[in-house]
């Protein structure tokens, strides 16, 4: 019996060892896996880097491509800024825009989200927005600075930015930034935007 007893200690240390290397080596983030499926490609291609996605430029000075609505082309000087600041595409900006406010600078939504990026302020109806240490969005600016298109295109372009970096591909970022009970159907809604405006 003593014989036994002297072999279970090292037995469960090893057993716990050996789920914690398998338990490692299947659930590794970094791994990398072939897609197998053609839906699986397609995902991972969306969740490339937003730096890998090539401007396509218009003769212009303008990288929005022609077939955008000239609500958004009007625009396209500060988004070109923008992207050109924060890192991003600036068809990816332009389709966040179109899906938010159709290139309406005055646009005000239900919720309280202001302007062309459709950004939530610390004031107006937002101000009712209450977490765990307080209002929502304190750290935001005004409903006044965010209804100047040039600001609200580069503080929603700032917020995409940090959303994407923070959760290292497109189309979580697009999840983070759009309204929290729409789940994936808004940041699908943006890419097909992307996609369909080359």
């Amino acid at each position: 019996m003593a014989d036994v007893r002297k072999f279970i200690f090292p037995a469960f240390i090893f057993a716990s060892a050996a789920v914690i290397f398998i338990t490692r080596l299947l659930y590794n983030p970094e791994q990398i896996v072939q897609a197998d499926t053609e839906e699986q490609a397609r995902q991972a291609e969306m969740a490339a880097p937003v730096a890998e996605m090539p401007p396509a430029e218009n003769p212009n000075g303008c990288a929005l491509p022609a077939s955008y609505p000239e609500d958004i082309h009007q625009w396209c000087q500060p988004i070109n800024q923008a992207a050109a600041y924060y890192g991003l595409d600036p068809r990816l900006i332009a389709a966040v825009m179109l899906q938010e406010s159709g290139g309406h600078p005055d646009a005000y939504s239900k919720s309280g989200a202001v302007g062309l990026m459709q950004v939530m302020p610390r004031d107006g109806l937002a101000a009712d927005f209450m977490c765990a240490n307080g209002p929502c969005f304190s750290s935001r600016p005004t409903m006044e600075e965010l209804f100047d298109p040039q600001f609200n295109i580069d503080f929603g372009t700032m917020m995409l930015s940090g959303l994407i970096s923070k959760y290292g591909d497109i189309r979580e970022g697009l999840r983070a930034y759009g309204p929290m009970d729409s789940g994936y159907h808004y940041a699908d809604l943006v890419l097909a935007i992307y996609n369909n405006y080359q």
